[in-house]
């Protein structure tokens, strides 16, 4: 019930803060992930279980000690309400999110194609600089959707099932994923435990994200799109969020990008006109509404529990 009355409270610290211009513990926290990775990456070629073996190794012991001193963070009286609030804090990055998308919605409707294209390249792992306006409106909505997920419902999900040490622990495994879980020479078998254990993470929490959009948008739209689409989408939990989303807001997404120099096809999502900068806005406003939604209908299980206990 604690978890569910601290939410509210860590969003609005979010909102009126944003993310530490300084000192964020991600930063640091990647930092390590890099100095683990010398380590554990073998010099010499192994085979592909030794790699995900080594991998595994890797992830577990970055994941356990800091899930272990969140969980001993928490439990001192004098820090029962402050640390799980700031934890959760320092694992939501809503505002972060919808800062960096208001520089590229701005640029565009200001007609500078060319800051879009810089500032859009913050943000997702495209190629941006032959981009057209509809190309980095497409790419920072499906960034604001995904990430939706990824930097904001699935932090408060976990955070809501195991408490603070449930939103570190995703939150580490989640940046994790986005260091190590590629499929290239490098990383398809060194990631391989990173990325899966990140899609179970994310399972629950990319469906109810869905879900989220759905109801504050275009239902029956969104989840036409959701149902025809998500099963084509190369992630088994960003096809629902993305599909979701798209059709929820009405827009067309999707459709071929180019990632490091090559040429990737990716199916079609949402339906509807192709977006402008009007709709990077609109993607934003429905990834706020969701989150206050998650927080009221917490806010309100927490009363409830409590009049039926008390």
């Amino acid at each position: 019930m604690n978890s569910a009355l601290f939410l509210p409270l860590a969003l609005l610290m979010d909102r009126l803060l944003g993310e530490p211009p300084r000192w964020h513990p991600l930063v640091g926290f990647g930092r390590l992930v890099k100095a683990v990775e010398r380590l554990a990456y073998p010099a010499q070629a192994q085979s592909a279980r030794q790699m995900r073996l080594r991998g595994a190794a890797a992830i577990t012991l970055l994941l356990v000690p800091a899930t272990l001193a969140a969980w001993l963070l928490v439990r001192p009286p004098p820090l029962q309400i402050v640390a799980p609030i700031v934890l959760l804090y320092l694992a939501v990055g809503a505002q972060s999110l919808a800062q960096h998308a208001e520089v590229v919605r701005k640029a565009l409707a200001d007609g500078d194609l060319a800051l879009a294209r810089e500032r859009v390249g913050w943000i997702v792992s495209r190629d941006t600089s032959e981009l057209d306006e509809a190309g980095v409106a497409r790419a920072a909505i499906e960034s604001v959707l995904e990430n939706g997920s990824d930097a904001v419902f699935a932090a408060l999900f976990w955070f809501l099932v195991l408490g603070a040490p449930g939103a570190v622990l995703y939150r580490l495994a989640n940046t994790l994923d986005a260091m190590w879980g590629y499929k290239n020479a490098r990383y398809l078998h060194f990631g391989w435990a990173a990325a899966r254990f990140d899609d179970v993470l994310n399972y629950l929490p990319a469906r109810l994200t869905a879900v989220t959009y759905l109801l504050l948008g275009h239902a029956a739209d969104g989840w036409r799109c959701w149902r025809t689409q998500a099963p084509t989408w190369y992630s088994p939990n960003a096809g629902p969020v993305m599909t979701a989303g798209a059709g929820a807001l009405g827009v067309s997404l999707g459709g071929g990008a180019r990632y490091h120099g090559s040429w990737k096809e990716r199916p079609p999502l949402g339906c509807g006109p192709t977006p402008t900068h009007e709709d990077i806005g609109r993607a934003v406003r429905l990834v706020k509404r969701g989150m206050w939604l998650w927080a009221g209908l917490s806010l309100t299980s927490a009363i409830l529990i409590g009049a039926i206990h008390a």
